[in-house]
């Protein structure tokens, strides 16, 4: 068992490099440099988890073994910011395309200037109600984005859920063993899933 688990860890780290061989090829820069290090990172953890299992096996002796994992959680923790980067990123993009399409299909009317004496101060009620109405199309807007890009979705609440593995791990930000169980499971029925429909795997 321990001997499939290396050579795995050893075929992860692997695909690693070569997604992050493909990844730095992409035209947009920021996808290219999101998905480069990103990758870059997930084959350091995974190299270092090869590190801690040759440890505990006793192949390499006096291991630092609290050093070593505390090394590979950084990694792996620097590699889920970057993808939460690029979830970040794509979500801005489809909510501006997705609003310049609305602004397209409504009809133009002419704007009638208020005189001064009519404008409403920074905290009238109308300004206060304003600014509800705006929060509100923008948390609509992003419900409609994501509503209708199931990988996007996918991927930013998996990437959401394994961040508190390592945050809580480096103690950054404890949460608990219960919690973090959670959200691992979480994680994993979700990559399940983009395994059995390929289609909700978040591309490239």
């Amino acid at each position: 068992m321990s001997l499939t688990r290396k050579l795995l860890r050893l075929g992860n780290s692997v695909e690693a490099l070569e997604a992050a061989k493909r990844a730095i090829h992409l035209s947009d820069s920021v996808l290219r440099l999101c998905l480069t290090i990103s990758h870059l990172n997930r084959a350091m953890y995974f190299a270092c988890d090869n590190v801690l299992w040759a440890g505990k096996t006793g192949l390499i002796s006096k291991l630092d073994q609290h050093k070593w994992s505390q090394r590979s959680f950084r990694y792996y923790l620097f590699a889920l910011i970057l993808n939460l980067t690029r979830d970040a990123y794509e979500l801005h993009l489809l909510m501006e395309r997705e609003a310049r399409s609305r602004t397209s299909k409504q009809p133009s009317s002419p704007s009638i200037p208020l005189p001064p004496d009519h404008l409403p101060s920074s905290s009238s009620p109308a300004t206060q109600a304003m600014d509800f109405g705006w929060l509100y199309r923008q948390l609509h807007l992003v419900g409609t984005v994501l509503y209708s890009n199931p990988p996007l979705l996918l991927d930013l609440v998996k990437n959401s859920c394994d961040v508190f593995i390592p945050l809580d791990r480096l103690g950054i930000y404890p949460t608990g063993p219960g919690f973090v169980g959670a959200c691992g499971l979480a994680s994993s029925v979700l990559s399940i899933l983009t395994m059995v429909h390929p289609w909700l795997k978040l591309k490239p």
